[in-house]
């Protein structure tokens, strides 16, 4: 499934704001069910009554909320006014900038903070800040100013912003030739066996839940996702790794280890904010649980950037600290793995 959230007017005066094309193994399945799935904070009230409005096309044909979803259609949610997402308004919001020259910009992102606006976030995203700090930033091929890849919001760690047009061609082009150094570190549930590894798969969207993305090991849907990780630390019912990425899929760490049976610790989207592994003992739920509130958020942060410099060729490489709620975590578990090893 894919979506395009670029301006499109219609009849003179429509604009798109949603477009999904449905995959080849789609099944028969209402349009408000299937737009349910794909739209946030979207309820099937407001669907219906769009469809009632002859607000949602199918083939460029409006249809009722009852027409069935075959595989192939394109479906678009068209309206009488731009998406929040092309106002895109400046916000004094504060950004830590780890570099900064006349072409490009690296940020740390903190954990919480969307990179652009979109559907229930339309403010006091990244983007907003950024163009309150520097003008007439380029736009990428989806009209986002300056972004030439992006983390998840609950992710935190580092990503480059371009803020020329040739810097835009230069960065997405090694992006795109997988000439980047990206190394993430992620606290994934359960004892990794192999001390290195590569994991191999394409990645989609689910068939079964349309918020998530899932491993198509046959390669029969999705794009080729390659993640090659390093153990760094065991902590007994947990793993410290790092992940150097090959490609760069949506949630592609995420959906990889959870493919490969460790999930990663405190993932809410993907169940591991459930306790995957351990014992049954309470004092061990109450610490895990402890552990939750220390790490409200998937376990994953981007330490480090490399790429190369658009106009002056230098390979330049970033490196960013663990922030302090993976940090408190990770001690959290070392005390806890010390204390059940002695006592065995």
């Amino acid at each position: 499934m894919q979506e395009d959230n670029k301006q499109d007017i219609e009849n003179d005066d429509l604009f798109e704001h949603h477009r999904f094309v449905a995959t080849e193994g789609q099944v028969p399945l209402r349009v408000d069910k299937f737009l349910m799935n794909f739209i946030e904070n979207a309820t099937r009230n407001k669907i219906q009554q769009a469809a009632k409005a002859g607000n949602i096309l199918v083939n460029e044909v409006p249809v009722k909320s009852n027409y069935k979803v075959k595989p192939k259609d394109v479906v678009r949610v068209v309206l009488a006014y731009p998406p929040h997402e092309n106002l895109l308004v400046a916000e004094d919001i504060p950004i830590n900038i780890v570099y900064e020259d006349d072409e490009v910009i690296v940020v740390n992102k903190s954990p919480g903070m969307v990179v652009h606006p979109g559907h229930g976030n339309y403010s006091g995203t990244l983007v907003n800040g950024l163009i309150h700090h520097i003008e007439n930033l380029p736009k990428n091929s989806s009209d986002r100013p300056g972004l030439v890849h992006r983390i998840d919001k609950d992710t935190s760690g580092l990503l480059v912003v371009a803020k020329t047009e040739f810097s835009m061609a230069h960065l997405s082009k090694q992006f795109f030739d997988k000439t980047t150094e990206r190394l993430y570190y992620a606290l994934v549930w359960g004892n990794v066996e192999e001390d290195k590894g590569t994991i191999q798969g394409h990645i989609g969207r689910s068939l079964k839940d349309r918020m998530q993305m899932t491993v198509f090991p046959d390669g029969e849907y999705g794009k080729p996702a390659i993640t090659h990780y390093e153990v760094l630390e065991r902590f007994t019912y947990v793993t410290l790794v790092r992940c150097k990425l090959e490609t760069g899929r949506t949630h592609q760490i995420r959906a990889h280890f959870k493919y490969i049976g460790h999930t990663l610790f405190n993932d809410e989207r993907y169940g591991g904010d459930q306790i995957l592994k351990g014992t049954t003992f309470s004092k061990y739920k109450q610490f895990v649980e402890n552990c939750f509130k220390e790490l409200p958020r998937q376990a994953l942060h981007a330490k480090t950037l490399g790429f190369v410099h658009p106009t002056s060729g230098e390979y330049m490489e970033f490196n960013s600290d663990i922030p302090k709620d993976i940090e408190n975590c990770l001690e959290k578990w070392r005390r806890y793995s010390k204390s059940s090893t002695s006592e065995v």
